[in-house]
């Protein structure tokens, strides 16, 4: 029988530890599959960034990109990748790139989710480049606004933020004017968003979601990096926990995102996505910890079902039935089932369930056995002695340590049992 070779690529900056982790996972599980009657081989590379030509063909089926975002060559490969060669990516650079946070907010209001009540307001400084022609189109059209009044609108606590986001950056909060007229100040020639800041909420979430899969994860953002993910289960209800993850699986469906967080609040009863255009996700050892087996086994079976099944790579969006869900008479619960049947067929969640649970029956037993690895050991170490302090090496690896060993203690029951 022949064997069909196919290669998953990682497109990766300074990060080593989850590249380094799911290279370790697909060696533990084993690299060779059966798939409706067909053995596949399949391998992991990264890639490298050198000049390319446009007709050179692409030596990988899928790439999970987690450097294009701010790296522009290696972004262009991907389109010509996508366009040319076909390649299925982990993210579509295409909609990512064009669809940023301000129209991500446009679009989810459209579809009628609860978003804060936002405001674009237009650059302090004109573009560098344009500054003559921004001189005269501004005298001519642009008309005087008061900044605080628009403020008072929305009302105090608000957060001004960079109307295409990214990793927090340029996002200040704002209790009153004064700091308003900082923030503004020195946003320069950033064009920012004003968004009402919801206090005081119940509950912060943030959903991490690859292809149909969501993990929804207690989230305090006013915490150091490697501690806003709290160990807590049930935090949801039912109801809200569904909620979340319709929402973000809404948002991935509709911008052909198959890896992304969505941040949601909750407050008086509802949820507020918040932040949802994050299609480069943290997934780092050292601020997922006790969710980052979770993670990359999602990123691995994700990966893997797309490859062998050779799930197509749709560059555009189809906003329309989704459209035509939010422009009907149905109730808000209504269109949120609408919505999660629509978005569990564009990732072919019964096939891709049928997929993990029948090709790749060992995963979960391959992840618990690379947790207790002396190559995870290595990759702990390595990322601990990368961000932090020396002098803090050895209690953070203690604390990521243990929180580590409280996975495997958690998962050691089932596979105890399966055993025997």
């Amino acid at each position: 029988m022949t064997t069909i070779k196919k290669t998953i690529g990682l497109l990766v900056g300074d990060e080593l530890d989850w590249p380094d982790a799911i290279e370790g996972l697909l060696e533990q599980l084993g690299n060779r599959f059966e798939y409706k009657g067909k053995t596949y081989e399949v391998a992991i590379r990264r890639l490298r960034i050198d000049p390319f030509s446009l007709r050179d063909p692409s030596k990988y089926d899928v790439v999970i990109d987690r450097l294009a975002y701010w790296h522009f060559t290696p972004r262009e490969w991907l389109k010509k990748a996508a366009m040319v060669d076909q390649t299925y990516l982990l993210n579509n650079p295409f909609t990512f790139q064009s669809m940023e946070k301000h129209s991500a907010y446009c679009a989810m209001i459209r579809l009628g989710l609860h978003i804060p009540e936002t405001w674009l307001i237009p650059q302090k400084n004109a573009p560098a480049e344009y500054q003559e022609k921004f001189a005269r189109t501004a005298k001519r059209y642009h008309d005087l606004f008061d900044l605080p009044a628009i403020a008072e609108k929305i009302g105090y606590p608000l957060f001004m933020k960079p109307f295409d986001g990214g990793g927090w950056r340029g996002v200040t909060k704002i209790k009153d004017p004064a700091g308003l007229i900082r923030a503004y100040d020195a946003s320069q020639q950033t064009l920012m968003h004003l968004q009402q800041g919801l206090d005081n909420y119940d509950v912060f979430t943030r959903s991490l979601a690859v292809g149909p899969q969501v993990a929804s994860l207690k989230f305090n953002p006013e915490k150091p990096h490697h501690a806003r993910y709290s160990i807590e289960h049930g935090f949801l209800s039912e109801k809200e926990g569904r909620e979340v993850r319709t929402i973000t699986k809404l948002i991935n469906a509709f911008f052909r995102w198959d890896f992304n967080s969505c941040e949601t609040i909750h407050k008086d009863g509802k949820v507020w996505p918040i932040d949802f255009a994050n299609a480069c996700p943290d997934v780092a050892i050292t601020s997922l910890h006790y969710y980052f087996p979770w993670a990359m086994k999602a990123l691995l079976s994700w990966s893997l079902y797309c490859l062998i099944s050779e799930r197509p790579m749709k560059i555009g969006i189809n906003p329309d039935p989704y459209f035509e869900v939010a422009d009907s008479e149905r109730t808000y619960e209504e269109k949120l089932v609408a919505y999660e049947a629509l978005a569990d067929k564009h990732f072919e969640k019964e096939a891709f369930e049928e997929f993990r649970e029948t090709n790749l029956a060992g995963l979960d037993r391959a992840m618990y056995d690379f947790m207790q690895s002396e190559k995870l050991e290595k990759i702990l170490e390595t990322t601990i002695a990368d961000i932090f302090p020396a002098h803090e090496h050895r209690a953070f690896k203690a604390h990521f340590g243990g929180l580590l060993g409280h996975w495997i203690q958690n998962q050691k029951p089932h596979f105890e049992e399966s055993a025997s």
